[in-house]
């Protein structure tokens, strides 16, 4: 499996990007998908997380409202769609993939299979 993860960059605050994630190597509907964050200095995080067919979850409060995750099963590709960027949301994205099911009782898969190399998003104010 190989996950190849776009679109990261500079910008101003206030400004929009999209982060894209192709995956490859198996098929993308046998995956749970997530996109993670890592900020200067901190712990990585979970952003979101996509079932297998379909529906997407924000799980990070400050993005809910300025940020919004999709994956396209036919292209075999998850996105994040970022609005009215902050300085504190530059971090490097991670997108990863995880054989284990997203459920009511297990919203985010224990353990993720695949990582991508991750693409850095700068926000400047």
């Amino acid at each position: 499996v190989q996950l190849q993860a776009s679109g990261g960059g500079s910008v101003q605050a206030g400004g929009p990007l999209r982060l894209s994630c192709a995956f490859s190597g198996r098929p993308f509907r046998d995956y749970s998908m997530g996109w993670f964050r890592q900020a200067p200095g901190k712990e990585r995080e979970i952003v979101a997380a996509c079932k297998r067919f379909g529906s997407c979850t924000l799980y990070t409060d400050v993005v809910k409202g300025r940020f919004t995750v999709s994956r396209d099963n036919a292209k075999s590709t998850v996105y994040l769609q970022m609005s009215n960027l902050k300085p504190e949301d530059t971090a490097v994205y991670y997108c990863a993939a995880s054989t284990g099911i997203i459920t009511s009782s297990l919203p985010i898969p224990n353990r993720w299979d695949h990582w991508g190399h991750g693409t850095l998003v700068t926000v400047s104010s």
